[in-house]
């Protein structure tokens, strides 16, 4: 068991997150950076995990999602604590990130302690896919624990995976996005149904659209319901819709509502947050979400919206068992059903009634491992919720549908700051390699080069915005 060694003295905690929530950037700069890394879900509990760590004897500083072994020794020397909440990283597709994080966590002398790591299956719990996986995860599993009391996990399927594995020190304490608020979650439905003019949000992933048939629930429920909004959390997404294009090859898929030619992006009814406190204080007007993106769901929980998850595999299904939280398995759900239907069905009386009884087997986790809260702690997060409400974030992500000088002026603004800093890190590098009295012929591109001159990422921005530009400078016939 860790404990705090030193209690007059501030502890120095660094959290594993893309970002700090004080952190403010443009749209193009956050999407450039890609604060979220790769799914905007990922900062609700990051976010969650910063308020409930921050205390009047702990500060709490964003690693920015990079892991890097060779840091290990300013880590040890900057920090008393490193905090890993996790989402599904048990996954194959993770597992060279989580072979990284292995190796820096191998060479750290501080304590560790991962806040709610899962692992992915399909809906019937079998892990078999992630038995080439295992040495990896055990090897990770182990330094864990060689550095902290247990390993907090998300649900049933995550513990018994662990503990089939011979591991013991493993509980169930699901996710701090749920916990932002502390010990309190209250939840009413605003009428007894909805109505054709309710306010819904719907969010769901590529492969949910693409192989579980959510593309044909959208289009009934975008029929019905003329509010319905579609919320992405992807990069591709929120690249989709502000740059209109992405190299990432899903974005091609024309039954997702962020892909240019659907008709919930021309009516300018898709939108992406970058930060939780944005995402969750417009969700606050909505009377229902639903969809298969379980923090896209726990962002209406946390505004107080009903919402009812569509799981499509192990890691949202046993989310949603461990907090009560309404759901049905995707692939048992009509491609008819009403939105309508969802709602009435949704019962929250497990979410709210156990919620408190939840609460306080996470902070006991924490204080297990040496880690204090700031509703036990602290002022309960009003200074930090506070200083986050001062802060200008950025709007929403939406669809870029307009080519007035208003619209583009920001796009514009960020492409010449980009080519600056690519003609200076040409310009260094030329003066690097002439140093060492190698002569190259580096061309500083511009505007005017031909194409395969030019940087792919002012190539590929030139080509998003030309046609618009076009348009605006076209003469009117």
């Amino acid at each position: 068991m860790y404990v705090t060694d030193e209690p007059t003295r501030q502890r120095r905690i660094l959290l594993r997150s893309g970002k700090s929530p004080f952190d403010v950037a443009s749209l193009e700069e956050s999407l450039h950076r890609d604060v979220f890394a790769t799914n905007a879900g990922n900062l609700i509990f990051s976010d969650a995990s910063h308020k409930i760590l921050t205390t009047p004897r702990a500060a709490v500083f964003s690693n920015g999602i990079r892991t890097d072994p060779g840091a290990a020794g300013r880590i040890n020397e900057e920090y008393d604590v490193f905090v890993v909440p996790l989402a599904n990283a048990f996954r194959p597709t993770f597992e060279r990130p989580l072979k990284r994080m292995t190796q820096l966590i191998k060479k750290l002398r501080i304590p560790v302690v991962v806040l709610g790591v899962g692992a992915q299956a399909d809906l019937k719990y079998d892990a078999s896919r992630l038995k080439p996986m295992e040495p990896t995860v055990r090897e990770f599993v182990t330094e864990v624990l060689n550095r902290s009391a247990s390993i907090g996990v998300r649900g049933e399927f995550t513990e018994q995976y662990l503990k089939n594995m011979g591991f013991r020190d493993v509980e169930v304490i699901g996710c701090p996005s749920m916990f932002m608020n502390g010990e309190t979650f209250t939840l009413e439905k605003k009428s007894e149904s909805l109505s054709t003019d309710s306010l819904i949000s719907v969010n769901g992933s590529h492969s949910a659209v693409r192989s579980h048939g959510l593309d044909a629930i959208i289009r009934q429920a975008h029929e019905r319901y003329p509010n319905l909004r579609f919320v992405g959390q992807n990069l591709l997404e929120a690249q989709l819709l502000h740059w209109r294009e992405t190299p990432n090859p899903l974005g091609a898929q024309t039954s997702m509502p962020t892909h240019p030619s659907h008709p919930m992006y021309r009516e300018g009814k898709v939108g992406l947050y970058i930060d939780p406190a944005t995402w969750i204080e417009e969700l606050r007007a909505y009377d229902f979400s639903f969809g298969s993106r379980i923090h896209g769901n726990i962002a209406a929980l946390l505004a107080g919206v009903p919402s009812t998850v569509l799981c499509s595999d192990s890691r949202t299904l046993e989310l949603c068992r461990y907090f009560g939280i309404p759901h049905r398995k995707i692939s048992e759900t009509p491609k008819n059903i009403d939105p309508a239907e969802l709602y009435e069905a949704a019962d929250f009386g497990d979410l709210v009634n156990g919620h408190k009884e939840r609460f306080l087997r996470f902070t006991g986790f924490m204080e297990k491992n040496g880690l204090e809260n700031t509703f036990h702690h602290g002022d309960s997060g009003k200074a930090f919720d506070a200083q986050l409400s001062k802060l200008a974030l950025p709007p929403a992500v939406r669809p870029w549908t307009e080519s007035d000088p208003d619209s583009l002026s920001s796009r514009f603004s960020f492409m010449r700051g980009r080519m600056e800093e690519l003609a200076e890190q040409n310009a260094l590098l030329r003066a690097q390699l002439e140093k060492r009295n190698r002569p190259v012929s580096i061309k500083v591109q511009t505007a005017g080069d031909g194409p395969t001159a030019l940087p792919s990422a002012y190539r590929r921005a030139r080509r998003v915005v030309g046609r618009p530009v076009r348009r605006l400078l076209r003469p009117e016939q």
